[in-house]
C-alpha cells in the first residue's frame, strides 16, 4: 500500500512541476517533464523483478519503438495547433497516437513470436 501511495505522490509531483513550468518564461520545458522516465523506471523495476534481465531488455526495445506513436502525437499537435481548437487538435493527436500504438502492439506481437 505504501508503494502505491508513493507512486501517486510521484505522479502528483510531476503534474505540479508541469504546472509551475508552464507559467514560467521557459514554458516549453513543461513538454520535457513528461518524458522523464518516471513510469518507465517503475515498470522496469517491476518487469526485472518479475521476469528478469532478458525481459527488461525486451521492454526497453519495445520502449524505443513506442517513440513512434509519441512522435505521431507531437507531429499532429504541431501541425494542427494553429488550425484547430485546442480540444480538436489534442483529440485528433490522441487518436493518431492510439492508432499508431495499436499498430505497434499488433506488429510487435506478430514479429516477436
Amino acid at each position: 500500500m505504501l508503494s502505491l501511495f508513493l507512486k501517486c505522490v510521484l505522479g502528483a509531483a510531476v503534474v505540479l512541476l508541469i504546472s509551475i513550468l508552464s507559467k514560467s518564461k521557459a514554458f516549453y520545458i513543461a513538454g520535457l517533464v513528461p518524458l522523464f522516465p518516471t513510469f518507465a523506471l517503475i515498470a522496469h523495476v517491476i518487469v526485472t523483478q518479475e521476469k528478469g534481465a532478458e525481459a527488461l531488455k525486451q521492454t526497453a526495445l519495445f520502449g524505443l519503438w513506442s517513440l513512434i506513436p509519441y512522435f505521431i502525437y507531437l507531429l499532429l499537435v504541431y501541425l494542427l495547433a494553429t488550425k484547430l481548437s485546442m480540444w480538436s487538435c489534442l483529440g485528433i493527436a490522441t487518436l493518431g497516437w492510439a492508432i499508431a500504438a495499436v499498430g505497434l502492439i499488433y506488429s510487435w506481437q506478430m514479429f516477436q513470436h
